[in-house]
C-alpha cells in the first residue's frame, strides 16, 4: 500500500518505537512469540500477539497494549526488534502482549472511532472496556508463568485505550500508564475548542475507511496531493466542501466530521474524560509539554482522576513532542530549541520502569519513590517535583493587553483598542517551513518573529525581565473583542523572547539565530461561535464588544531574567486550523466561497491574560 510508513508516522503510531539502540535481535533471542484470537463476550475474536520470556524459572507480570495501528509483524516467527514500554523492561523480563482492537487490522468486528463507553452493560453489550476486561481474563488464565498482575500502556490512540481500561477495570489490572492519551476529539487531535484541525485532514484516511474482515495489509491509501507546500494546497483548495473530491461517502469519519460541526451527542458520547470516576488501578499519565497532538487529553485525564478517585495517581510531563519519551536519543530538542541530554532514557529507566515494577512485581508495597507530579521546567531546563498539580502555592498574576503593544499589570481603558484586518485569502501561517507534513513537531517551539512582523497579528510585550518569572498551570486569556463580521476565530500565543546575546544550538536552523528568538511556549484557538457553548453556537453581533475566553493548556516554564514575555493575538493560523469564513454559517464544512469575507477585528485594552506564578 502506498505511503503506509508515512501514514503510521502521521497518526503517532508508537507501538514499536522504544529505545532505538536496543539489541536488534534481543526480543527474538530472549522471547517466544505466540499468536491467538481471544473471543469477546459477543463472539467477536480479537487478534493477539504474546511475547513470553524464554526463561521460565520465574513468573512475570503481563504488559498489555491495545492498538488500532496494527500489532505487526504478523507470524509467530516474525519478531519486533523491541517489545514493551522500554528497553529496560524488555531486558529485565516481562510478558508483553499486543492486540489489534475491534474492527482493526487482523481482528474481527466493526471499528468505531473513539467508541462510546456504555456504563452498566448488560448481556452481550460491548465497548472497549469490556473488550479489555475479557482479554485480561483470558490472558491471566491462559498465559503460562504470569504472576496474575497486568499493566497497560500506550501512546496517543493506544493511550486512549489505556485510559479506557480504567473503566470497569479487571481485578488483575494493577497499573496503567495512559501516555499522550486522546481525551475528546472535540478538543484533541481533530478539533481544538471546536476549530477543525485542517492539519489532521490526511489522518482521516487512517480512521475513515472500514473493513469487512481481518487483514494483515492496509486497506486504505493516502490521497496523492501533488505538492510539498501544504499552505498553498489548502489555500488553493478553498472551502472544506471542495475536499470532498478526495474523500467520498465510503470514508465514514469524513462524513461524521462534516455532519457534526458542533459538540453534540455524537462527540460528547465519545469523550472519555467525564467517565474517569472511582478508578481503582494505579495510574501514571505521561505527556509532552510540546505535544501538538494531545495536550488536552493527558492533563484532563490526570486532573479528573485526581478529583474523582481515591487511587495512586501521578503525572509526568517532559520537554517532549508527541511520543518523544519512548525514544532514546542523546540530545532532546524540539525544533530549534535544545533542552538537555538523555531526558527520555532517564524517564524510561527511573520513572516508567519503577512505576510498573512497583505495582506489578512488588505488589504495590511501600512507597513508589516517585513524586505526585514530575514536571520539566522548559525555561530553566530542569526537572521539578511537586506534591500536587498544579502546585497549591502558585498565585494568580494578571497582565493586560495595552494599545501601545505593551503587556502591563495595569488595566487599560475599556473603550481603547488595538485592531487588525483579517483576510481569509492571506491567512497567518502557523509555521515558516514549507513542507507537506502532518502537524510539524517543531512548530510548538518555533520562532514567532515572522508572525510578530505581520499587520494581522497583535503583539504585546513586557519590558526586559529583571528577575525570573515561573509560570505553572493553565492560562486563561480573557479577551474583550469586537468584529465587523459575524464570525471569527481567536488565537492566543504565549512567547518567550530571548535576549540579543542568546547563543545558537546545534539544532538551530541555518537561516535563524537564537538572538532575539521568539520561542512559542503555548498556544490555543477558540472558535468564536463556541464562546458561550460548544453545543449551541451563535454569531457575533457586528461591532459589539464581546467576551471571548480562551483556556490554554498547562505550562511549566520560567521566563528568565533578561528575557521578555510576549503575547500574540490573531484570527488565522493556517493550515493548522481551517479558515473561518468570518461570516456566520451554520456549518463551516458547508461554507461557500462567497461566505469568506475580510473583516476588521478589535481587541480592547481591558483584555487580560491570567497566569499562575510560582515564586522562586
Amino acid at each position: 500500500m502506498k505511503n503506509i510508513a508515512f501514514i503510521l508516522a502521521l497518526v503517532g503510531c508508537f507501538n514499536f518505537v522504544i529505545a532505538q539502540d536496543a539489541d536488534a535481535d534481543y526480543a527474538k533471542n530472549n522471547y517466544t512469540k505466540t499468536e491467538t484470537y481471544i473471543t469477546m463476550r459477543d463472539g467477536v475474536k480479537l487478534f493477539t500477539a504474546i511475547y513470553t520470556p524464554k526463561d521460565t524459572s520465574k513468573k512475570y507480570p503481563i504488559l498489555f497494549q491495545r492498538t488500532p495501528y496494527s500489532c505487526r509483524p504478523y507470524g509467530e516467527d516474525q519478531f519486533r526488534s523491541k517489545v514493551g514500554p522500554n528497553e529496560f523492561m524488555m531486558k529485565e523480563g516481562n510478558i508483553v502482549v499486543y492486540q489489534d482492537v475491534r474492527g482493526r487490522w487482523n481482528s474481527e468486528g466493526v471499528y468505531d472511532n473513539m467508541r462510546a463507553y456504555i456504563p452498566n452493560k448488560t448481556g452481550k453489550q460491548v465497548d472497549e472496556a469490556s473488550d479489555t476486561y475479557d482479554s485480561i481474563e483470558w490472558l491471566v488464565n491462559n498465559v503460562q508463568n504470569n504472576n496474575g498482575n497486568v499493566g497497560i500502556w500506550g501512546i496517543s490512540y493506544p493511550g486512549f485505550y489505556s485510559t479506557y481500561s480504567l473503566l470497569d477495570a479487571h481485578p488483575a489490572l494493577k497499573a496503567v500508564s495512559p501516555q499522550a492519551p486522546i481525551g475528546d476529539f472535540f478538543f484533541d487531535d481533530f478539533h481544538h475548542n471546536g476549530a477543525y484541525l485542517l492539519s489532521y485532514w490526511r489522518a482521516t484516511t487512517v480512521f475513515g475507511y472500514e473493513k469487512t474482515k481481518p487483514v494483515k495489509e492496509a486497506w486504505y491509501s493516502s490521497p496523492e496531493l501533488g505538492t510539498e507546500d501544504q499552505y498553498q494546497f489548502f489555500l488553493d483548495a478553498g472551502p472544506l466542501s471542495n475536499l470532498d473530491k478526495y474523500y467520498k461517502e465510503d470514508n465514514v469519519f469524513w462524513q461524521q466530521l462534516k455532519e457534526h460541526p458542533n459538540y453534540d451527542e455524537f462527540w460528547q458520547s465519545r469523550g472519555i474524560i467525564q467517565h474517569l470516576k472511582n478508578i481503582k488501578p494505579a495510574v501514571m499519565t505521561v505527556g509532552g509539554l510540546f505535544d501538538a497532538e494531545d495536550l488536552y487529553g493527558p492533563f484532563e485525564t490526570y486532573e479528573n482522576i485526581e478529583k474523582n478517585s481515591d487511587t495512586y495517581n501521578t503525572v509526568v510531563f517532559g520537554p517532549w513532542s508527541h511520543g518523544d519519551w519512548a525514544r532514546d536519543k542523546e540530545r532532546q530538542a524540539i525544533g530549534n530549541v535544545y533542552f538537555g541530554d538523555f531526558i527520555s532514557r532517564d524517564f524510561q529507566r527511573d520513572i516508567e520502569t519503577k512505576f510498573f515494577n512497583h505495582f506489578l512485581k512488588n505488589n504495590g508495597k511501600g512507597e513508589t519513590g516517585l513524586p505526585e507530579a514530575y514536571m520539566y521546567d522548559t525555561g530553566s531546563r530542569a526537572w521539578k517535583s511537586y506534591t500536587e498539580w498544579p502546585p497549591k502555592q502558585a498565585e494568580k498574576k494578571t497582565f493586560y493587553l495595552q494599545n501601545g503593544e505593551d503587556l502591563s499589570e495595569q488595566a487599560g481603558s475599556a473603550t481603547a483598542f488595538s485592531e487588525f484586518i483579517s483576510d481569509p485569502k492571506k491567512p497567518v501561517p502557523y509555521s515558516e517551513d514549507i513542507k507537506m507534513v502532518f502537524t510539524p513537531r517543531k512548530f510548538m517551539t518555533d520562532d514567532q518573529r515572522f508572525a510578530a512582523r505581520r499587520p494581522d497579528v497583535l503583539t504585546f510585550e513586557t519590558p526586559v525581565l529583571t528577575e525570573d518569572m515561573k509560570m505553572t498551570g493553565d492560562i486563561m486569556a480573557k479577551l474583550k473583542v469586537a468584529t465587523t463580521g459575524t464570525a471569527a476565530d481567536w488565537v492566543v500565543k504565549i512567547i518567550d523572547v530571548y535576549p540579543h546575546d542568546a547563543p545558537d544550538y546545534e539544532e538551530t536552523q541555518e537561516y535563524l539565530k537564537m538572538s532575539n528568538y521568539h520561542m512559542l511556549v503555548r498556544s490555543e484557538v477558540m472558535r468564536g461561535r463556541f464562546r458561550d457553548s460548544f453545543s449551541d453556537p451563535k454569531p457575533f453581533t457586528p461591532n459589539e464588544k464581546t467576551n471571548v475566553t480562551v483556556k490554554l493548556q498547562d505550562i511549566h516554564h520560567t521566563f528568565l531574567k533578561g528575557h521578555k514575555i510576549q503575547i500574540q493575538v490573531q484570527s488565522t493560523w493556517f493550515p493548522y486550523i481551517d479558515l473561518n469564513p468570518q461570516t456566520y454559517v451554520p456549518n463551516i464544512f458547508e461554507a461557500k466561497e462567497t461566505d469568506f469575507k475580510k473583516q476588521t477585528h478589535k481587541v480592547f485594552e481591558d483584555s487580560s491574560i491570567e497566569f499562575m506564578m510560582l515564586k522562586q
